[in-house]
């Protein structure tokens, strides 16, 4: 395309634009909203662009007297007067396809040239204006680093002033999504004429989103002038979207497909319960809604330690800036001694879906010593906050969450999503609350219930230690009987919840260490439980104590090295199995996985014995449970050598989280300190603990799969690390041919809502 091309009215003052198609695709920002209105007929303020690369050019044939790309420059402007009639004042707009606060704001009142020459003069007020506008492209995040080609493709408009009044609405409303026009934000709704009805529809229509309009009107007649996107809650995109399908613009189809699936979960937080009785000891600004309780942390590093340990905390600062945004991402909610609604944590909180209480008055934060007060009371790192990002206040302490549930536009659009999605979700919990929260959000199935998460209470960690200190067989047969019991429970009621939707439990898989007391004070009581002596149980400790745990004595490890905790597993969950049975309709689907694997051999010495156990209750001679066995696929070993594993399972489920550790070699508990330097040199373009590194962590994906299907063809496979959660992470997943994901509950629906976008 020639650069006179890149010069050219979107909306002319007589007849119709004409663009090519290489025109169309130089359209964004206001320029697209402007030629739409003008295309369809409405009354619609002259305009013309023009490119980066068209001026420059017109600059660099300023000096000649005669200029065939000049000339055609003049002619364009002569496209903004209407038959007859004298040149009309102009105004320059800038035209980004995103909104950016270092772009100008429109020029007005601008004399239109007299002469050729003037039109291209930067000293003179249509150059001089036209030459501002592309310098402000140069300014603020968003713009720098452009390649010469997009920054060639910037574009500026140049418009005919429309008599009359200037007026501004939205096409919906910002809090419901109901069709407008609607006030701006912090404006009452002027006064407008009937025929802006049919704008704000052709509007919405044309570009499926709230849209910000400025017209001008005289005596009851409107000229649209331009037209940008406005930011709204997530609960009005998704109304709006619900409405337009039932309006007959959108297809179901469309509406699934321009959801964002990161905003989604802005939806799914919980609220208090209930605070009766209980008084905040602080009341801040709520910028950000939702509640949350968690550990006090603060700094970004230990945020990140605390979610990676799978522990809620709440990130307390004098205020965040740019180098916390990590630490904002991983704490579950942000409490801040300064800053209002538009402040960096305000901002951050809302756009990550995190609860944020801002302006707290009465805090003070002392970084280094780690404490803060919050009036007269004193917290350090370990104690507990409750906040409420909804009306800003602060609970000391733990309080009891409200989980959400999804109905109304959220509801309807999963529901579509739904029709179009071919790989099921499922969730990673251990408990019948998060189960039932879980449930609430779609889930089909569990697909991670990580067992060593039910011992955590101080009754099961005694019973638990005796088994693995205790070196008498009598004691330890009795703890090992003692957590059957614990186990047969809570896989009876896990099941009963699910009522016949597969439940996957690992076998068990911390590190040991995890298990074991730490503090002078653990290490007394659990001596005293088991009848040792302080002094002898050091050195049992001392005997088992690791270096790097994480690659340690765990996993399938410890099965094999504790078969009694093997069998106490597998008794329990045949236990549980039968329990539930019995007092529902559908069959218990149980599919047990073990973990950590490394080796074919680990994966049948584990298989003979758990194939054994499950044979040995007689429950799989009925038909009232469904029993499959699998493994987790976390090492790169495994992953190479699925094909043999393949051959002994039903099933690989693969944790990402760890196959990401021990392919990068990189701690997820020791990243955050490092990372976030990383990807600020653009080192590392992405975390990979939050996106998955497709390259390198998804390729021995991809290989296992492919192997493990040549060597098994019914191979089901899964994905139950925390990238199954993560919509970039999942559209990658959804090209490997995966049967499932499982991601924590909350993520259930972004999950389910990015699959069926990855399935279209």
């Amino acid at each position: 395309m020639s650069l006179a091309q890149e010069m050219f009215a979107i909306a002319p003052a007589t007849g119709k634009a004409n663009l090519s198609a290489s025109q169309l695709k130089l359209l964004s920002g206001k320029a697209r909203w402007i030629f739409r209105v003008a295309e369809a007929g409405f009354p619609t303020a002259p305009t013309i662009a023009l490119t980066r690369a068209a001026w420059e050019a017109l600059q660099g044939e300023r000096t000649r007297r005669e200029s065939k790309l000049r000339t055609h420059w003049v002619a364009c402007l002569f496209k903004l007067v209407a038959k007859d009639a004298q040149p009309p004042m102009l105004v320059v707009r800038t035209s980004a396809a995103s909104h950016n606060g270092g772009l100008a704001p429109a020029k007005t009142g601008i004399a239109a040239p007299a002469k050729p020459e003037d039109s291209v003069d930067p000293t003179r007020p249509l150059a001089k204006a036209i030459k501002a506008a592309f310098d402000s492209y140069g300014f603020g995040p968003g713009w720098t680093g452009r390649s010469d080609e997009d920054r060639g493709k910037q574009i500026v408009l140049v418009q005919a002033t429309a008599a009359g009044e200037i007026e501004q609405f939205l096409t919906r409303d910002a809090s419901t999504g109901a069709m407008g026009p609607a006030p701006v934000q912090g404006a009452p709704l002027p006064r407008l004429p009937e025929s802006v009805a049919a704008l704000v529809a052709l509007v919405d229509a044309k570009a499926g989103r709230h849209m910000c309009c400025t017209v001008a009107i005289t005596r009851g007649q409107v000229v649209f002038l331009s037209a940008r996107p406005s930011q709204v809650s997530v609960a009005a995109e998704l109304e709006a979207a619900v409405d337009r399908v039932n309006r007959k613009v959108w297809s179901a189809q469309n509406a699934v497909s321009r959801v964002d699936p990161n905003r989604l979960a802005q939806l799914l937080h919980p609220r208090l319960r209930s605070t009766e009785g209980t008084a905040p000891i602080a009341i801040g600004l709520g910028v950000s809604p939702g509640a949350a309780s968690g550990i006090v942390v603060f700094n970004p590093e230990d945020a990140a330690r605390m979610r990676a340990r799978g522990k809620h905390c709440i990130l307390v600062v004098t205020e965040t800036g740019p180098a916390d945004i990590e630490g904002m991402k991983a704490a579950t909610g942000i409490l801040t001694a300064r800053g209002g609604m538009s402040s960096h944590a305000g901002v951050i909180a809302r756009i990550t879906g995190k609860p944020c209480v801002a302006g707290v008055r009465t805090l003070s934060v002392d970084a280094v010593e780690m404490v803060c007060r919050i009036g007269d009371r004193e917290f350090r790192t370990g104690d507990r906050l409750t906040i409420d990002g909804s009306d800003g206040h602060v609970y000391a302490g733990q309080l009891s969450l409200a989980q959400p549930h999804i109905g109304g536009a959220i509801g309807t659009l999963l529901g579509w999503s739904d029709a179009s999605r071919t790989i099921a979700v499922r969730t990673n919990v251990e408990t019948v609350e998060s189960a039932k929260t879980a449930l609430s959000f779609g889930a089909e199935g569990i697909g991670l219930a990580r067992s060593e998460h039910m011992f955590f209470s101080p009754e099961r960690m005694v019973a638990l230690r005796r088994v693995i200190l205790s070196e008498d067989e009598n004691d330890r047969s009795r703890a090992i009987n003692g957590l059957v019991d614990y186990q047969t429970g809570d896989y009876s009621a896990l099941f009963s919840t699910m009522h016949g939707l597969p439940v996957t439990v690992r076998l068990f898989d911390p590190p040991l260490h995890e298990f074991l007391p730490r503090s002078d004070e653990e290490i007394e009581e659990t001596a005293a439980s088991l009848g040792l002596a302080v002094r002898a149980l050091r050195i049992n400790l001392e005997r088992i104590a690791e270096v790097n745990p994480m690659l340690g004595h765990r996993g399938v490890r410890l099965a094999i090295t504790y078969p009694e905790m093997l069998q106490m597993q597998m008794q329990a969950l045949m236990a549980g199995a039968r329990a539930a049975s019995e007092t529902q309709n559908e069959p218990v689907s149980v599919e047990v996985m073990v973990p950590f694997v490394s080796t074919a051999t680990e994966v049948a010495w584990v298989r003979d014995r758990v194939n054994a156990i499950a044979a040995n209750s007689g429950l799989l001679r009925t038909d009232r449970v469904r029993f499959a066995f699998g493994t987790m696929i976390e090492l790169p070993r495994a992953c190479l050598r699925a094909g043999d594993i393949a051959q002994m399972v039903d099933f690989f489920s693969f944790g990402t989280n760890d196959l990401t550790q021990t392919t990068f070699g990189i701690s997820r508990d020791d990243a955050p300190t490092f990372l976030a330097a990383y990807q600020r040199k653009g080192i590392y373009e992405r975390d990979p603990f939050v996106t998955i590194d497709e390259k390198g962590v998804g390729e021995l994906i991809s290989i296992a799969i492919q192997r493990g299907k040549a060597a098994n063809p019914k191979l089901k496979i899964g994905i139950c690390g925390e990238h199954a959660g993560d919509p970039a992470s999942l559209k990658f997943f959804a090209g490997l041919g995966v049967d499932y994901v499982s991601c924590s509950p909350y993520r259930v629906p972004v999950a389910r809502l990015t699959l069926a976008q990855a399935s279209a």
